[in-house]
């Protein structure tokens, strides 16, 4: 397994990390090596339309589907989205190694673009019927501007069928991925077992000033879209304590200020803003004092404040029998060395699971450190995940098996 995970790594290296943005030269590399790898086990390879790459059994009887993303961020780490991938190659090559496991079929799975290089979650997303040609059409690569319908065309793909899900298929799916954060490393524990998937609200909040002259404006009579901005930043940073949960986390992601030079008073302003929880109603209580806070930015009468939402999505719970086998396995092989916990990040699980049921498992990353080529995991920590979520695994199909 670790073998497998340092060889996906050399597509393409950057540093100790990788850079294998989706339909990038090396991306596609990758997925054919991953396909030989699933034929290499005996499972018939498949890249779907959109670069989906599945290990399917002829087998008869009830599967279990287990995968992540094989794509990075830009000139990002070698484990993010990887792990999960080789995990489900591993664990699908070991039981059918395994007399006892000779019955229970395991389907790897490397889903494209969850890094939304072109759009969010595609792979996983067009797995379960949630994409459609429109969106495929409109959307083009975030860094280079290329077409989706372009870059799907250059990878061969064009004319290649989408899979669809079949529920009847699968009895669910599981994930694993390095946590990202470093709430395991700073607590001495080594398996994070998930139990949701936290929702994103995204705004955007724009400030309309009057732009004039740095040098003759008095201050009196300024109206500074940049002030304004940020004196809602630091009224986000007192206010929001009040009614933020134990796991609440929100960012102001990026600041733009117009015309942004260094003798103008800016006239305009803008940032985007989000912030994240798995619990519907902190969720709407934190906007509700989003929007609070916008409404006496307004009353201050420094500048017009207008506040836009862009996206809002839905928190996904993971199985309770699912999180249940999986601590059950953590359990056996680090006792005492695990707890459950939501997510902080998007995931594909948290699409799979709208169509069949999901679970998750999290090893530590060293140093909370992720989306950079510094990321990284301590090979026992990488072994022993593999090594609960194939027990996990084992238990799930039993238990179906016996039903």
């Amino acid at each position: 397994m670790l073998r497998d995970l340092r060889r996906l790594a050399e597509f393409d290296g950057y540093k100790t990390g990788v850079h294998r943005p989706t339909f990038s030269q090396p991306d596609l590399e990758s997925r054919r090596w991953l396909a030989d790898q699933f034929a290499s086990i005996g499972l018939d390879p498949m890249i779907d339309g959109v670069g989906n790459v599945f290990g399917r059994s002829s087998a008869p009887g009830p599967k279990l589907l287990i995968g992540s993303h094989s794509e990075s961020q830009n000139y990002a780490g070698w484990l993010d989205g990887a792990l999960g991938v080789i995990y489900g190659l591993e664990i699908a090559r070991a039981f059918r190694e395994s007399p006892d496991c000779g019955g229970h079929v395991i389907e790897p799975v490397a889903w494209s673009d969850e890094e939304s290089h072109f759009t969010p979650f595609l792979g996983s997303r067009s797995f379960i019927g949630d994409v459609t040609d429109a969106e495929i059409d409109a959307a083009a690569d975030s860094t280079t501007g290329q077409p989706l319908r372009e870059a799907i065309r250059q990878a061969g793909l064009i004319g290649c069928p989408r899979a669809e899900i079949d529920p009847r298929r699968y009895i669910g799916y599981l994930e694993a991925h390095i946590e990202q954060g470093d709430s395991l490393e700073a607590s001495g524990l080594r398996i994070g077992v998930v139990t949701s998937i936290v929702a994103i609200w995204q705004y955007r909040i724009t400030f309309k000033g009057v732009q004039n002259h740095a040098g003759t404006t008095r201050m009196a009579i300024r109206k500074d879209a940049g002030v304004a901005l940020v004196d809602l930043c630091s009224a986000i940073k007192r206010e929001f304590p009040a009614v933020a949960g134990p796991r609440s986390v929100w960012t102001t992601g990026r600041i733009v200020l117009d015309p942004g030079a260094p003798s103008i008073v800016p006239g305009g302003a803008e940032m985007l803003f989000q912030f994240r929880d798995d619990d519907p109603e902190r969720l709407s209580a934190i906007e509700a004092r989003l929007k609070e806070l916008v409404e006496a930015a307004n009353r201050s009468g420094l500048c017009e404040v207008e506040l836009e939402v862009l996206a809002k999505s839905t928190p996904s719970m993971m199985d309770s029998a699912f999180q249940a086998a999986i601590e059950a396995a953590a359990e056996r092989h680090a006792p005492h060395s695990h707890v459950r916990m939501p997510s902080g990040a998007g995931h594909d699980a948290q699409i799979i699971a709208q169509r069949v049921r999901a679970g998750m498992l999290f090893v530590p990353s060293i140093g909370g450190i992720s989306h950079h080529w510094t990321e990284n995991t301590l090979d026992a920590d990488i072994v022993l995940g593999c090594q609960v979520l194939a027990d996990a695994a084992e238990v799930i199909l039993q238990q179906v098996s016996a039903q």
